[in-house]
């Protein structure tokens, strides 16, 4: 008997301590997935971030089918609310891409590159909005990103997910290179970060990252 309350007494702690964490999901559209996921798989209190397509009208889109769908290319971050807020995401969000642009990100034109968030609810609605005044303000520019209701959610297909840090070889411009080197070179060549460092300078929370 005196064991088992030994045991049970141990355990309290643990238990007093142990917090739920509250799990949040937003979609985000800022030109290529495979930059967008690499940037907030950096954020402390992201535990995924899915490429994938939305916003558009076509059912199950696919890489190929994309052009005249209406789908932006979009990640899905799943986040605990506890650690970063949709507050800080957004602020963060405006920071990583070129709001301005109405015509795609950087060297990726056409509507499946443009800036978008979706919005599940009035209270997101609200914080984005305010997101969106808040950019413009310390921009002191036009801010073209809509806010738009979150529609279906259709991730990418596999090779698209983490491209950022596969392994697997592909054939390149340079020749056969890891996808980890591919898009390394590719964010370069599409002059992401020199865009964004131009527009936010030491504002920008991902450049020194990528």
């Amino acid at each position: 008997m005196f064991k088992h309350i030994a045991l049970s007494l141990a355990l309290l702690p643990l238990a007093q301590t142990a917090v739920a964490e509250d799990i949040q999901t937003t979609i985000l559209a800022g030109g290529c997935f495979w930059c967008i996921e690499s940037d907030f798989e950096s954020v402390q209190g992201v535990k995924d971030v899915v490429s994938g397509y939305t916003g558009g009208t076509t059912a199950n889109p696919t890489y190929e089918t994309l052009k005249g769908s209406g789908h932006y290319e979009a990640v899905e971050i799943t986040y605990d609310a506890d650690t970063v807020s949709y507050d800080q995401l957004l602020f963060a969000f405006f920071r990583s891409v070129d709001p301005t642009d109405a015509g795609g990100q950087f060297c990726d034109r056409g509507d499946v590159y443009r800036t978008a968030i979706f919005v599940s609810n009035p209270a997101e609605r609200a914080a984005a909005e305010a997101a969106k005044a808040t950019a413009r303000r310390d921009l002191g520019q036009q801010i073209v990103t809509p806010i738009l209701d979150a529609a279906t959610f259709y991730d990418a297909e596999d090779y698209h997910q983490d491209y950022y840090k596969g392994e697997n070889r592909v054939l390149t411009r340079r020749g056969v290179k890891t996808q980890i080197e591919a898009y390394k070179f590719y964010r370069d060549a599409c002059g992401r970060d020199a865009r964004v460092s131009q527009l936010w300078g030491d504002a920008a929370p991902f450049v020194n990252y990528n």
